[in-house]
């Protein structure tokens, strides 16, 4: 119920441009570095935004931690995009999903692993958890698969799906590395597919890592360390107690941000702003923080190929709201049209 109250109340109160824009891209920054963070990511709130937002900083020694938040920004915005075009929750595009968290946009989807693989103490080297054999993974996840699209038909609640996949999936263990990143990232996926994306304005990845003794013994269902030993019946109560909570607990923060700043007033839109689809309001808010863009800006805004991208913005231009203020062949650079800088605030 707390969920759903604080769903329906960021879905009804209206925010400028400029206030989604900011509200979504603090909560996708908090999400890239926690996320990783949980992994052993080095770096810190500031330096994400610092990577995240291409800043010039120090990272001497630390360019696996960089790419690392590179690889989960753009893989957060891929996931993001295809929940919005409401595509299936298929092994291909979890192997897509593993592949953008481990190797980059230009990655192929990545085949399960061939081998075992074993979760050990960081300090004492035991053994915390051993994952089924990679023989059996296949099948394991082609079963996870087939679930998740019964309970999409069965109309289990959303959040419930969301928690179950994170967790099965984590348990499955089917890759070598990246699969609390992918997890996290599919437990999004399913809940902004289903309705529950609030806009973009919340980050579970921020509470797990806040709180990750909690996160790491709630996933802890059952005392034997081995999969074939009980893990794979476990009862799930105490995980997912712990993962609604989580969702109602970011929702709640959600709810609060846009309440505050609703209460500032001057948050109903123009008409100008209301006949923008999703993409051209996602690339007007990049002018929240630029004078001008380009197309390049707009391919990374939108995880799209910079083909596609100039094809937007040509479009765009032709609609009057951008204006080409630099007619370079390489990195041609727009701005806003007057009528439409008013609307940012930042003229």
């Amino acid at each position: 119920m707390d969920i759903e109250a604080a769903k329906v109340i960021v879905e009804h109160i209206p925010l400028t441009p400029s206030e989604e824009a900011e509200l979504r891209r603090q909560a996708r920054i908090r999400s890239t570095h926690y996320s990783t963070r949980i992994e052993g990511n080095r770096l810190t709130l500031s330096e994400a935004r610092q990577v995240i937002e291409g800043l010039p900083g120090r990272f001497h020694g630390r360019e696996r931690d960089v790419r690392e938040v590179q690889n989960y920004w753009g893989a957060l915005l891929k996931v993001e995009k295809l929940a919005q075009q409401k595509k299936p929750l298929t092994e291909d595009l979890v192997q897509h999903v593993h592949a953008l968290v481990e190797k980059g946009s230009r990655a192929k989807p990545t085949p399960y692993r061939d081998g075992q693989n074993v979760i050990r103490d960081s300090t004492s080297g035991g053994i915390v958890y051993m994952p089924p054999e990679a023989k059996d993974v296949p099948g394991l996840m082609q079963e996870l698969i087939a679930w998740a699209a019964q309970a999409e038909k069965d109309r289990l609640p959303v959040p419930l799906v969301a928690g179950l996949m994170h967790y099965q999936f984590v348990t499955i263990h089917p890759y070598y590395d990246g699969n609390g990143r992918t997890a996290r990232l599919l437990a999004t996926f399913i809940l902004h597919r289903g309705g529950y994306d609030l806009n973009g304005f919340f980050s579970m990845e921020e509470h797990h890592a806040l709180d990750l003794e909690g996160y790491y013994r709630s996933l802890a269902v059952h005392p034997h360390h081995n999969y074939y030993e009980g893990r794979a019946e476990s009862d799930l109560t105490p995980w997912l107690e712990y993962f609604m909570k989580t969702i109602a607990g970011v929702f709640k923060r959600a709810q609060e941000d846009v309440l505050q700043r609703a209460a500032r007033g001057g948050t109903s839109e123009p008409e100008a702003i209301r006949r923008m689809d999703r993409r051209a309001r996602i690339v007007l808010a990049l002018f929240t923080r630029h004078d001008k863009i380009t197309a390049g800006d707009v391919a990374r805004s939108l995880a799209l190929s910079e083909r596609m991208a100039r094809i937007l913005v040509k479009q765009w231009v032709d609609e009057g709201w951008l204006t080409i203020i630099s007619t370079a062949k390489r990195n041609r650079a727009y701005g806003l049209s007057a009528t439409y800088r008013q609307f940012i605030g930042n003229d």
